[in-house]
């Protein structure tokens, strides 16, 4: 059992703290899990964390550069930058029979989508990766995560696949979900489906990468033991839910795969990037990496 009364009681004031950049999604399942470091609940006297929020696609980009320290990117995009990050044990976000969904103007079968224009989230996505496997001919769109129901609703496109908060959303806006890409997965495989981690430079010492991993597991945990303040916190990220709504969707993305992954989440997530692969949908096979 963690004792946070005594991880509180750390002094931030040592010479030697380095501060690293922390990078993540301006989303409330996010911002719960990123909390207790975001507000200084759980410190360190070697480590100091400079929050920076941007979107997933904006996070996969930068990652294939190695700007940040420590970022949250897509599963999908671990390929490309499994040279630079090893994934971390705490903080993947998974979908355990839900998860990203694709959603039309009108009733739509599934096999339907074939040859249809689709709004995707962006290509690195793991969202988009699960689709083409589902359903390699289509003509992707990509629109920013949170207009895809308007190109969908404006007849931009045939369908839009929606992440985030969207996937509650979107039938009381009078969408039909014409597919569960989670749901479908579990269908098929008998796995939860990995949509995003958090990944850590190679390049940082040793040391470094032990105590960042210890904080964000805690910081996790912490939340999820302080349900109601992290939550309150989190819904200023919520983009409008209503509070059911939003605990519903932090319910949904951030618990016990979060604080670690164990072992079906390493084996689903190394599954889908082997299929990615054999189907000629990613450039170079990769072995997950995880580090604790």
């Amino acid at each position: 059992m963690v004792c946070y009364s005594e991880v509180n009681h750390i002094l931030m004031n040592s010479t030697e703290a380095r501060e690293i950049v922390c990078a993540h999604s301006p989303d409330s399942d996010d911002a719960f899990m990123f909390y207790a470091l975001a507000t200084k609940k759980i410190r360190s006297r070697s480590l100091t964390f400079r929050h920076v929020l941007e979107d997933i696609q904006s996070l996969n980009r930068r990652a294939t550069n190695g700007e940040y320290e420590l970022t949250a990117i897509s599963y999908h995009a671990y390929p490309y930058v499994a040279d630079k990050y090893m994934v971390m044990a705490s903080g993947s976000s998974v979908g355990d029979g839900y998860g990203p969904m694709i959603v039309a103007n009108h009733p739509m079968a599934p096999e339907d989508l074939k040859g249809k224009k689709i709004a995707i989230p962006g290509k690195l996505t793991t969202a988009y990766l699960t689709l083409k496997l589902f359903e390699p001919d289509f003509e992707p769109v990509e629109v920013h995560f949170d207009k895809i129901l308007d190109a969908v609703k404006e007849g931009v496109v045939d369908a839009g696949l929606v992440i985030h908060e969207a996937q509650l959303t979107s039938g009381k806006s009078g969408f039909h979900t014409v597919l569960d890409m989670g749901k479908w997965w579990k269908k098929k495989y008998d796995l939860p489906l990995p949509l995003g981690c958090n990944v850590l430079l190679r390049s940082l010492p040793g040391d470094l990468q032990v105590e960042a991993c210890r904080l964000m597991r805690e910081s996790i945990q912490y939340a999820l033991d302080h349900h109601e303040e992290a939550l309150n916190y989190a819904l200023q990220f919520a983009r409008d839910m209503e509070v059911p709504l939003a605990e519903k969707f932090v319910g949904m993305y951030v618990n016990h795969y979060t604080v670690d992954c164990g072992e079906q989440v390493p084996l689903a997530a190394q599954k889908l990037l082997d299929m990615g692969f054999e189907a000629g949908l990613i450039p170079n096979k990769v072995q997950l990496e995880i580090i604790r």
